[in-house]
């Protein structure tokens, strides 16, 4: 019964402060996705480009961020973000210390390391459409405008589903390391419950769970959101990718 008091939504109990810490941890996590979606699209378009130099810009952005351990970049996100603010505060005449807001720094820093996967994503997902959908669609005349609108960017998006879902896990176990900067989402607040009630094991296996059942959902999501594209999209084309 003790047990089921801790975990509960008594007033003893934690179970409030660890759902708020998972809905923290999914907010983090579509965060960062929103950023990597956007630092993604534009350093795929860079190594797609055929420029050498925007070409070797987002081969060194995707080899840098997918070789770096990830809590290094949220050290250096959130505490290097801190001291920069802080030097340009005392340059502009403020007086103390400056700290980036935990919440920033770490959807910043998982979303940098998530764009470098998702541009992956993206490049191989526009390396998939037919070239004769393209070269047809410049035949009749469409501007470039209405060919990314009409074929390029439905394509993309069907093409990139799977491999967005395995970023978006990737990034939703990343958001357990921003608990270094001190915000409060799941693996924090597991620490905390732990540490306040020295129930260690039992914690840590509820925190557990509830990344298990997170991780569950977010693929159920992205599976369901992969059927969908793949119904709305004609025979042909299906047999043909």
């Amino acid at each position: 019964m003790a047990i089921l008091e801790l975990i509960g939504f008594g007033p003893t109990g934690w179970g409030a402060l660890l759902l708020l810490g998972a809905a923290t941890t999914l907010a983090v996590t579509a965060t960062a996705l929103a950023i990597g979606a956007l630092l993604g699209t534009i350093v795929a378009g860079a190594k797609l480009s055929g420029n050498w130099l925007l070409s070797a810009i987002g081969s060194l952005y995707t080899t840098v961020f997918r070789g770096v351990p990830e809590l290094l970049i949220i050290y250096l996100i959130y505490f290097g973000g801190s001291s920069a603010m802080t030097a340009i505060g005392t340059a502009m005449g403020y007086e103390g210390f400056l700290g980036l807001p935990s919440f920033a720094a770490g959807a910043l820093a998982v979303g940098i390391i998530s764009g470098a996967y998702q541009a992956e994503v993206f490049r191989g997902a526009y390396l998939a459409i037919s070239k004769g959908e393209l070269e047809a669609a410049s035949a009749i005349g469409m501007h470039r405008g209405l060919r990314f609108r009409r074929i390029i960017m439905p394509q993309v998006l069907r093409f990139a589903i799977p491999g967005l879902g395995n970023v978006w896990q990737l990034s939703l176990k990343d958001s357990a390391l921003v608990s270094v900067t001190g915000l409060a989402e799941l693996m924090r607040t597991s620490q905390v419950a732990a540490g306040s009630t020295r129930q260690y094991f039992l914690f840590f296996i509820v925190g557990g769970a509830l990344y298990l059942i997170l991780t569950s959902l977010s693929d159920r999501v992205f599976n369901g959101a992969e059927r969908r594209t793949n119904r709305s999209m004609p025979a042909a084309a299906m047999g043909q990718a």
